[in-house]
């Protein structure tokens, strides 16, 4: 039984459906249609699934699994390919038994991506022959076509975002690719391809001037979230060398679970944990996720206390002393109907049955994990009960940092100068580095609604240190009283002082040190801080040009080549009114070559300054105001997490105890490096 109903819904409240209309709504069309060729790979009949990015912002996915049904429709009457694209369907994925299990929460991911597509062409190769039907706006422009015969079968969906609907129309690299990437570890055996033909590139051969994709990637993995697992922790000293695994279906009532999990220990001191749907990555976890935590902690417990590693009177150990260095993977499968969703975005499994499938599943093979592998089980406790002392250690020190009055603002630090405003949402704290950037912060700002925090030195490396010496440090001390929300499971979120907090450091290495080290500290221990949004660094310009009263600022070289033709054309532009009236006009060509001739040694022009920031303390309030600090006129770049496991990777290279890995980042991006000052 279908409930099948038109597509106005869809264009009048896209956010339900899709989550925003903003960057992550517009690659959602693609993980929509990516799903249903996910569902036929699961199936077993798709082996090859690929997204190409074409030009004029269409995007193309194509699989090769058994095409779209074609027939007549009982209840529509249409072909079934036309229903697919045109109807929302309540309730079981359309087609019944076909799609067992699906990413797509309400079966209609394709008419979703119709419906918000200026244009989109289904192409399908089924039973020997060809079919293609266009559509725009969620309608058809004709009736679904036999265009011919085909080898093989598949189908291809290629479309374009409406520009009515979404903000920006700007496809990500590697947002895709990371995407793919993740459902190819998730979805062993089938590989996943992503190319771009967006701006081809062109390349003799024999033939002639060919053209070929700018570039492309495919993923193919047989190990599938063991993969996974081994890609998370490349780099890192694994507690236990033999990486758990279990997959096995779980009979929960009358609802069949599937449970895949893997998991490995090293020697870091922050979690990784992903938790999938459906193959859908759960970001704020689930009911599964709580399944795999308590049953993993009973366990380990359970062979403490069986093998005698508990002293007299030792407490057990928490959920949190037993996921210090853990890198997990949790992923369940169930009927699309089943599907339990907390909120439009997927973001949190809401299926209790899920719990209970994974407990009983994790409980049963863990415990045997651990009797077959006393070495690895030996370094997993070890590590277990090393992050307790040091919880218990983390504990006394943060009862001394966060007492409640400084967290209500009783006892802020010293250095900070505060705003008036005591509203978070209009509030922002700048931290800047050093007391000369500091004075010059605190002379320029709006003092209504910046706060700033001047920090001395280069902060702790949170990355290699414990809670408990992270919180001995002043610096670090000071900006969590400041913020006002306590850190960690004590963190509250809604107790924030300011919702934007933007880093300006200066444009020299110790400022890029400095600025890295701050948002270590912030991913690791103020993650929600920035999913909110809240966190930015302020960009100042690199350098200030004058020529007469024409003051401009350059945040790049080109910019700065680009500001200087500008002011010599203006310059010669005035000579040439003089001599005009003086009877000596030169012709306009002359004029231009020497433009251009003097811009390219801007530096010795006469009559024009350039000046090089190299810090914030180098700027006069009033520089500093007009470039950094006025809202109407600077420049913040928001910081976001768009794949929290890549940024992940990216922190452990640049800030962790492994050399190898970051001798080999440096020496892979030290061409791209600009600005150096050293």
């Amino acid at each position: 039984m279908y409930v099948l109903e038109g597509l106005d819904p869809v264009r009048k409240r896209p956010g339900m459906y899709i989550g925003s209309t903003g960057v992550e709504g517009l690659h959602h069309l693609i993980w929509e249609v990516v799903d249903n060729s996910i569902d036929e790979a699961m199936a077993g009949y798709a082996k090859n699934i690929a997204v190409t990015l074409l030009p004029e912002n269409r995007v193309m996915v194509i699989d090769d699994g058994r095409g779209i049904p074609v027939d007549t429709h009982k209840q529509t009457k249409k072909s079934a390919l036309e229903t697919v694209f045109t109807t929302l369907h309540a309730g079981a994925k359309f087609g019944g038994d076909s799609y067992k299990v699906s990413g797509g929460l309400h079966g209609v991911g394709a008419s979703v991506v119709n419906a918000l597509s200026i244009w989109l062409k289904a192409e399908v190769c089924r039973d020997g022959f060809q079919y293609v039907q266009e559509h725009s706006r969620g309608k058809p422009k004709y009736s679904v076509k036999k265009t011919g015969k085909c080898d093989g079968s598949g189908t291809a969906v290629t479309f374009e975002p409406d520009a009515e609907i979404f903000q920006i129309i700007k496809f990500e690299w590697d947002t895709i690719l990371t995407h793919l990437r993740q459902q190819a570890y998730l979805t062993k055996g089938v590989r996943m391809t992503i190319i771009d033909k967006r701006s081809p590139i062109q390349i003799k051969s024999k033939k002639g001037i060919e053209e070929q994709p700018s570039q492309s990637y495919s993923f193919y993995f047989d190990g599938g979230i063991v993969s996974y697992i081994k890609f998370l922790n490349q780099g890192l000293i694994a507690k236990n060398e033999n990486i758990f695994y279990t997959q096995k279906e779980n009979v929960v009532g009358d609802k069949k679970i599937y449970v895949e999990c893997a998991f490995q220990y090293t020697d870091e001191i922050n979690a990784k944990e992903l938790s999938f749907a459906n193959n859908i990555y759960t970001a704020e976890g689930g009911m599964h996720l709580t399944g795999f935590r308590t049953a993993l902690t009973r366990c380990l417990n359970d062979y403490a206390k069986k093998n005698e590693y508990f002293k007299k009177d030792d407490e057990n150990l928490t959920g949190e002393d037993v996921r210090e260095g853990l890198t997990s993977i949790i992923s369940v499968k169930l009927l699309s109907s089943q599907l339990q969703f907390e909120g439009q975005t997927k973001a949190k499994l809401g299926n209790p049955e899920a719990r209970s499938a994974v407990e009983a599943v994790i409980g049963e093979t863990v415990q045997e994990f651990l009797e077959k592998n006393p070495d690895d089980a030996r370094a997993v406790l070890e590590k277990a009960f090393l992050a307790q002392k040091a919880r218990k250690a983390a504990k006394a020190a943060k009862d001394t940092v966060l007492r409640k009055g400084a967290l209500d603002g009783f006892a802020l630090p010293g250095k900070l100068a505060d705003c008036q405003s005591k509203n978070p949402e209009e509030s922002e704290l700048f931290i800047v580095e050093g007391d000369s950037a500091g004075g010059s912060a605190k002379s320029a700002r709006d003092r209504k609604f910046q706060a700033i925090l001047p920090l001395r030195g280069k902060i702790l490396n949170v990355e290699k240190a414990r809670l408990d010496k992270m919180l001995a440090s002043k610096e670090i001390r000071a900006l969590i009283i400041a913020l006002g929300a306590a850190i960690g499971n004590d963190y509250e979120h809604e107790k924030l002082r300011y919702h934007r907090v933007i880093i300006a450091t200066d444009a020299d290495v110790d400022g890029s040190h400095i600025r890295t080290l701050l948002l270590t500290m912030f991913y690791r221990h103020f993650p929600k801080l920035i999913k909110s949004g809240f966190m930015y660094i302020a960009e100042p310009p690199l350098y200030r040009i004058q020529r007469a009263k024409d003051v401009r600022y350059a945040y790049s070289d080109d910019e700065k080549e680009k500001v200087m033709k500008e002011m010599l054309k203006a310059r010669d532009e005035q000579k040439k009114v003089r001599d005009a009236k003086s009877g000596k006009a030169k012709t306009e060509e002359v004029v231009e070559e020497e433009v251009s001739e003097d811009a390219s040694d801007a530096e010795k022009v006469k009559g024009v300054t350039i000046q090089r920031y190299k810090g914030l303390g180098e700027m006069n309030p009033g520089q500093l105001w007009e470039t950094t600090m006025d809202p109407a006129r600077r420049v913040l770049r928001q910081i976001t997490v768009q794949d929290a496991a890549q940024a992940d990777k990216i922190f452990d290279i640049l800030m962790g105890d492994e050399v190898l890995p970051r001798k080999k980042f440096i020496q892979t991006h030290a061409k791209a490096v600009k600005n150096l000052d050293i």
